[in-house]
């Protein structure tokens, strides 16, 4: 996933943005119906950084030597960064929509073919990454199911809301309630969650996000509260203090919770 847009199936939808009843060709328009955009990364971060700001404020303990998970990884920016500068065991990058798995793998190709470029002069190359880093196109609430295995570091960054429009607050507590199952004791859940505000402007993107926009009762300030009391996570921090870089509309809390 990323951030903006959903509805019921797998795909990006295209819907008709025209409704005039004139004999000239519709203009069509792709929608994000699970926050599934593409070139998310492009309009997230200002201009002139190299990386996402998000990366400068986890920590390489976290990571190092561990087996971790993606949760809506999009184009596979955060996944591929995170194995990169932090020397992750394995990394495993998860998003609902199968083009943004094969932009996610494009981009892993890239990356590690620039590195060969640069090799010749700096003698590093990121080929190692092509046995770390792995995608997969899976509906994590809805199909997820991996018996027996377990994680480090779990990260759901953008994702919440699109989850709570597309299954309800049902769905939202199915999210957090699986990611507690498959971290391992003492695991860490890195987790940013969309503000109300950002509900309110995207309730239409489609039939079934305006009906459960309608009768969700849980509310982005109570998630501490529910990961914390109900679903058991034992600490948490709040880790934005320091986040900057983000454009406008993107500056978000970003928390850790600890199993």
């Amino acid at each position: 996933m990323g951030d903006e847009e959903q509805t019921t199936n797998n795909k990006v939808k295209t819907v008709d943005t025209n409704n005039q009843q004139s004999g000239k060709k519709r203009k069509k328009q792709k929608v994000a119906i699970f926050g599934n955009y593409r070139n998310y990364y492009t309009y997230r971060i200002d201009q002139g950084l190299e990386e996402d700001p998000r990366i400068k404020i986890m920590k390489k303990e976290w990571f190092e030597g561990k087996t971790c998970l993606d949760i809506g990884c999009n184009s596979g920016l955060i996944t591929i960064t995170i194995a990169k500068n932090f020397g992750c065991q394995k990394i495993l990058g998860v998003d609902i929509d199968s083009a943004r798995i094969e932009d996610a793998h494009w981009n892993l190709r890239k990356i590690v073919k620039m590195s060969e470029i640069k090799k010749q002069h700096s003698g590093d190359s990121l080929s190692h990454l092509f046995d770390i880093v792995s995608f997969k196109k899976d509906n994590f609430v809805q199909s997820w199911s991996t018996p027996g295995e377990k994680y480090d570091t779990i990260l759901c960054l953008s994702v919440t809301k699109w989850v709570h429009l597309n299954w309800g607050d049902e769905g939202l507590i199915t999210l957090f309630s699986k990611v507690w199952r498959l971290l391992q004791p003492g695991g860490v859940f890195i987790l940013e969650p969309q503000p109300w505000t950002s509900y309110v402007s995207n309730r239409q993107v489609s039939e079934v996000a305006a009906t459960n926009y309608k009768k969700l009762e849980i509310f982005p300030e109570n998630f501490q509260e529910i990961l914390l009391d109900k679903i058991g996570f034992r600490e948490i921090e709040n880790l934005s203090a320091s986040l900057s870089g983000s454009k406008t509309g993107f500056n978000r809390p970003v928390l850790a919770l600890w199993k």
